[in-house]
């Protein structure tokens, strides 16, 4: 029976493989990311090597959920980070700080960017009668 792979610490740094692998996303998507939320920002090392903190693997992850998930565009995503803050409060985070986001998010509903997914439907209905409203109109003219 094969053993099962050693599973990194919380607390242990990423690489951009890893963390790509847990979002399973692209690592190009990771990198994008980074041109796009500045408060992802891994520690760089020789050769560009990048190393995520376990503050930057849940923004990341953060990012991924609001993207994926809850379907913002990436304009929503940036709107959301810079009123509610980089990330969010992981598994190991205390409960004071899970009530504050949690008011904090209760407080900005108003504010919020409404995810693309979640939208009015089109008022087709409405076009049309306007439609014929017009032409109607133009056709008494004409």
């Amino acid at each position: 029976m094969p053993a099962e792979p050693q599973r990194k610490s919380d607390l242990a740094f990423r690489t951009i493989g890893e963390l790509a692998g847990d979002l399973g996303v692209p690592q190009h998507i990771l990198r994008y990311w980074e041109t796009r939320f500045p408060q992802l920002k891994p520690l760089q090392r020789a050769g560009n090597r990048r190393y995520y903190r376990p503050d930057d693997v849940a923004l990341a992850k953060r990012i991924h959920r609001l993207l994926n998930d809850e379907g913002y565009t990436i304009r929503g995503v940036q709107q959301l980070l810079r009123r509610g803050g980089g990330a969010e409060g992981g598994a190991g985070a205390d409960r004071g700080a899970a009530a504050e986001a949690a008011a904090a998010a209760a407080s900005m509903t108003d504010s919020a960017p409404t995810p693309a997914n979640q939208h009015a439907p089109f008022p087709a209905e409405q076009l049309r009668s306007l439609r014929k409203l017009l032409a109607d109109a133009l056709a008494e003219e004409g």
